[in-house]
């Protein structure tokens, strides 16, 4: 029962908009690694719905032609680097000697967008419940520091709220903790790092299409819907002025959901996770992360790449 009230305690603090995300997850984490979770399965489905209404509640503050922009400018950069991620993820994997389908779920959570990605490849290449299990807690963890370091890097190295928001982009794994991330520097970066993250998910759909056919599977690929509600609500910022006084309100809500679903996030951290991940999947998600990270920093900082 404490535990139950610490959790609740934990869940309604974040909620009331007080903490930062990067608070959110510290507590959380702090509550995973320290306490036996009470209602882990309930947690993570709702962690999927509430980061992708917190998402679309963000685009009620966002301006449809920069969100047009940052995806248009993006898009090459997407591209060339989901397909360094997925040839770099693929060697590593098999020079370390990582399980081949963990190794896959990996790279793509890497290359793509963390576990929405590892969620959709995972049945086409009939993964087990270990194996995406693995892949899920390597990603996890990553994207946990990910949020916590990848601000003051980005203070640490003088990036721009440009740079950092396609740095972030680019380089963190999940949208959650991008938006974290970019929600922390600033304004301008929150806005380029949700679009040009939103737009590098939607590389979920032609990568299972083509996961699908080389193993020929049949299984039904997962439209990642929640995509277009954030576009039309950057319609609705845009073009509908007459609903202005709702906008506020909603932007902010998102902001809250966020915070929530980073702690609901850090709360499904736990010392069996980190466990039954092992040495070698964490040690090939740490290797291709880092490859990742910084060539696509040394590319920002040398202007190859920018917006």
């Amino acid at each position: 029962m404490a535990v139950k009230i610490l959790f609740l305690a934990g869940f309604a603090l974040c909620a009331s908009g007080l903490v930062s995300p990067a608070a959110a997850l510290a507590l959380g984490l702090i509550f995973g690694l320290g306490f036996t979770h009470p209602w882990q399965t309930e947690a993570r489905t709702a962690t999927k719905y509430l980061l992708q209404a917190s998402v679309v509640g963000l685009g009620f503050g966002m301006n449809l032609h920069e969100v047009l922009r940052a995806g248009r400018s993006g898009f090459v950069y997407t591209a060339a680097s989901i397909a360094f991620a997925l040839t770099a993820g693929l060697l590593a994997g098999r020079m370390l000697g990582v399980n081949k389908t963990a190794s896959i779920l990996i790279t793509v959570g890497t290359a793509i967008c963390g576990g929405s990605a590892i969620a959709a490849v995972a049945p086409i290449i009939h993964a087990d419940q270990e194996e995406t299990a693995v892949s899920l807690g390597t990603i996890f963890i990553l994207n946990a520091i990910a949020l916590l370091i990848f601000p003051p890097l980005g203070w640490l190295l003088h990036l721009s709220q440009q740079q950092f928001g396609l740095w972030a982009a680019l380089a963190i794994h999940d949208t959650s903790s991008v938006v974290g991330a970019t929600a922390k520097y600033g304004a301008e970066a929150l806005a380029i790092g949700t679009t040009v993250k939103l737009a590098r998910a939607l590389w979920i759909v032609p990568i299972a299409l083509i996961t699908a056919a080389v193993v020929k599977s049949k299984t039904k690929i997962q439209w990642p819907w929640f995509i277009l509600f954030f576009c039309l609500a950057a319609v609705a910022n845009t073009y509908l002025p007459i609903l202005g006084p709702a906008y506020p309100v909603l932007y902010k809500l998102g902001r809250i959901g966020l915070t929530v679903t980073l702690f609901l996030i850090g709360t499904g951290l736990s010392k069996a996770t980190i466990k039954q991940v092992g040495a070698r999947p964490l040690l090939q998600g740490v290797i291709l992360w880092a490859i990742v990270a910084v060539s696509t920093l040394m590319a920002i900082r040398s202007g190859w790449i920018g917006l």
